[in-house]
């Protein structure tokens, strides 16, 4: 069961994310020969008026291929003599870029609608707290750092990591998840007006799996949701998220937090975990993915979407396209560079497995 529901969950997320690129290319009248859903040998397909639609043997991706698109190497090419006006690279730029950005729009749209639906059918959110601190426990790196109940903390920061300004304590929280065990945090805080400073040394706990430096936060108000509300809180809370992803990748190159990171081995168990807890939870795993991988995809590397709307404005700046070496160069690197990532994701999963 768990299989099939990893299955549907990255299916879902694949259709819409290539349906956006689809539906786009086709409202521009570009030729798409085949619409993929998944990667390597077919599995079955059918065709279309002048598109193949096919299902593939790996569930690890999809691609809409489109005439004149050299620029992806991963996808496949048309045959098919097009005219000019009929292909990627003779459509206008913005056209062309609207194109490249319509899958990462399904993936954020997938994500608020799903967040909307679990809003609606819990009746409440839960609001963000303030970053302040409601209680210190005795003997705990904090109550020995000299922090006190009511200080507000504007800002902490890892050792050797980015500085992060907070604007809530969930923020404080998901920060401090990315502390591996080294170094020390600096915490800045307000107290009566005065900004005071302090080095804690978070400690392992073995309950909870994690760091912790004794604090806890105000409890947070909650909002009942109706239908007039939900749109608002449904957008605060995929802000949160996407927030919370960006703070997560500033930390990653900076070298922290490598060890949090997953790849289809720690989603699929994430996925086992979170269809046991219920379909809201699971509904929320397919959220979080969606958005994960809109935001991944606004990299500039030329092998995602965000890269390759940065070589259409790099060709309309210099009002030419870059050189084929160029761009191969370019592809080869962001390629080697995706899959590096995709080896240690995955050896990192596989790692957490063994004893």
């Amino acid at each position: 069961m768990t299989f099939i529901l990893f299955i549907v969950l990255l299916s879902v997320i694949i259709i819409l994310h290539e349906g956006g690129h689809l539906i786009a290319a086709k409202t521009f009248g570009v030729y798409c020969s085949e619409f993929s859903i998944g990667m390597g040998p077919k599995i079955v397909s059918h065709k279309g008026k002048e598109t193949e639609y096919s299902l593939r043997a790996l569930p690890i991706g999809g691609f809409v291929a489109m005439a004149g698109d050299t620029d992806n190497r991963l996808e496949t090419q048309t045959d098919v003599e097009v005219p000019p006006e009929r292909t990627l690279t003779g459509i206008a730029k913005w056209k062309r870029i609207v194109i490249m950005l319509a899958g990462i729009f399904m993936n954020f749209v997938l994500g608020y609608v799903i967040i909307t639906l679990i809003l609606l059918h819990s009746g409440g959110y839960v609001l963000s707290p303030k970053a302040e601190i409601a209680a210190v426990s005795p003997g705990t790196p904090a109550a020995a750092a000299g922090l006190l109940a009511g200080d507000r903390i504007t800002a902490v920061q890892i050792e050797g990591g980015s500085l992060q300004k907070l604007s809530s304590f969930d923020d404080l929280v998901m920060y401090l998840a990315t502390y591996e065990g080294e170094g020390d945090v600096l915490f800045t805080v307000e107290r009566n007006g005065e900004t005071l400073s302090f080095s804690i040394v978070p400690e392992y706990s073995e309950e909870s799996g994690r760091y912790l430096i004794g604090i806890s936060g105000p409890q947070g108000e909650v909002a009942k949701i109706n239908f007039g509300n939900v749109w608002g809180y449904a957008f605060d809370y995929c802000a949160y998220m996407v927030r919370s992803i960006w703070m997560s990748l500033r930390q990653l190159l900076h070298g922290i937090g490598t060890s949090n990171m997953s790849g289809p081995v720690g989603i699929y168990q994430a996925t086992g975990q979170a269809a046991a807890a219920g379909a809201s939870s699971y509904f929320l795993m397919m959220a979080l993915i969606s958005i994960n991988i809109g935001f991944m995809n606004l990299l500039p590397l030329p092998i995602l979407d965000g890269g390759r709307v940065l070589l259409t404005l790099i060709e309309a700046l210099i009002r030419r396209p870059l050189s084929e070496k160029a761009q191969s160069f370019l592809m080869t690197l962001s390629t080697a560079l995706v899959l590096m990532l995709f080896v240690y994701v995955t050896f990192n999963d596989v790692l957490r497995l063994l004893p």
